[in-house]
């Protein structure tokens, strides 16, 4: 692309910037809370763009006045200054203008949102299970690398270990954005413990990861919503036996497009105290509707980018962990590597800035810019 043409393109948006800018300060639109959230969201992200036009306004500067001191300058000490300026910077125009692009290019509006995690054992018995768990683990590393906060708000321990279900909601800082990429069938080739005779088996867990619902997303009929109480299981002495606190809501959704309803069940143990485990399993609602209804704008974007991992079939098989090789696949983008301990240790975000590449040459196909 042309250089006045992708300066032209980030001249317009300036006007928009000031446009919010102003509107996010009327008392009628802060009063609106969805309406300001999204303006909030779009006012940060315009000035992000903006704040890298300057950067690249002045990079082109630079350069105009460096090539006007070779081409009319004959002090040779300011000859060497404005070609070593050049060198310098001509080669940093190409990677920056496509970073300029990619900002350029619509974002996935739920990327910034907040995400729960299911994980559940698939085919493989109790093997699958344990995976489960492993990769609850690994998970787990990962957020505490990210600095994101992640609870448990439900389970279901495997016969021999590990989770046939378990449920996180995760917090902090483009934690959607992040972990979609996760989303699909995760098949394991290992030794099982089960295992005598030292065969490898393959088993699987499927990983699914939902955008946190805000309150304002959806409309949900909360005298609808039918409660139920019931002793939680697990660590915590005669506290256990005595105070109901776990919850459990059914709640019928009725399908937009078909006005067919459906029963949705959540149960939430994570804590002792009965309040907040209904407010957790209120925000599990509230994204498993806002999923139901968002997911034919999910399904159009996997429809175009055939090699994006993100919004595509939750069925699909993603990855494969090979224990006797130390192996990870990814197979969306037919990528390996050789570190199997450290990526079941949290150390998975080389693979996801891979599948970010990936994502990103679609969407500036789509977008031709």
């Amino acid at each position: 692309m042309a250089e006045n043409s992708l300066l032209e393109k980030l001249e317009g948006l300036q006007h928009k910037f000031e446009e919010i800018s102003t509107l996010i300060t009327d008392p009628a639109v802060i009063a609106d809370q969805k309406r300001y959230v999204k303006l909030n969201k779009e006012y940060r992200d315009l000035e992000k763009i903006l704040d890298v036009q300057k950067e690249y306004k002045t990079m082109l500067r630079t350069i105009e006045e460096a090539k006007e001191i070779l081409d009319g300058e004959t002090d040779s000490e300011m000859r060497e200054m404005a070609k070593s300026e050049l060198d310098d910077l001509m080669p940093r125009i190409p990677q920056f203008e496509e970073e300029i692009k990619l900002l350029l290019v619509p974002s996935d509006p739920e990327d910034g949102k907040n995400a729960i995690l299911e994980i559940r054992g698939g085919t493989g018995g109790d093997e699958a299970a344990i995976f489960a768990g492993d990769l609850a683990r690994m998970y787990q590393k990962y957020a505490e690398l990210k600095g994101w906060r992640m609870e448990v708000s439900s389970l279901s321990e495997g016969t021999i270990g590990g989770f046939k279900e378990i449920v996180f909601a995760v917090t902090g800082e483009n934690v959607y954005g992040t972990l979609k990429y996760e989303s699909g069938v995760h098949r394991v080739q290992r030794v099982p413990v089960t295992e005598t005779q030292g065969r490898v088996h393959t088993s699987a867990a499927t990983v699914a990861v939902l955008p946190e619902a805000d309150e304002f997303d959806v409309e949900i009929k909360e005298g609808e919503i039918k409660w139920d109480t019931f002793r939680s299981g697990g660590a915590g002495g005669q506290n256990v036996n005595k105070v109901e606190s776990g919850v459990r809501l059914r709640y019928v959704w009725k399908n937009p497009n078909t006005g067919i309803g459906e029963e949705i069940l959540i149960e939430c143990t994570e804590t002792r105290d009965q309040p907040k485990n209904k407010e957790r399993a209120l925000a599990r609602l509230r994204t498993l509707i806002y999923d139901r209804e968002h997911q034919k704008y999910m399904d159009d974007i996997a429809a175009r980018r055939k090699t994006m991992v993100s919004t595509g079939d939750r069925s699909a098989k993603i990855r494969t962990y090979n224990y006797p090789q130390g192996r990870i696949t990814d197979h969306r983008i037919n990528y390996t590597i050789y570190n199997l301990a450290a990526f079941m240790d949290g150390d998975i975000q080389q693979v996801i800035d891979n599948l970010i590449i990936a994502e990103n040459a679609e969407r500036l196909k789509e977008s031709e810019l």
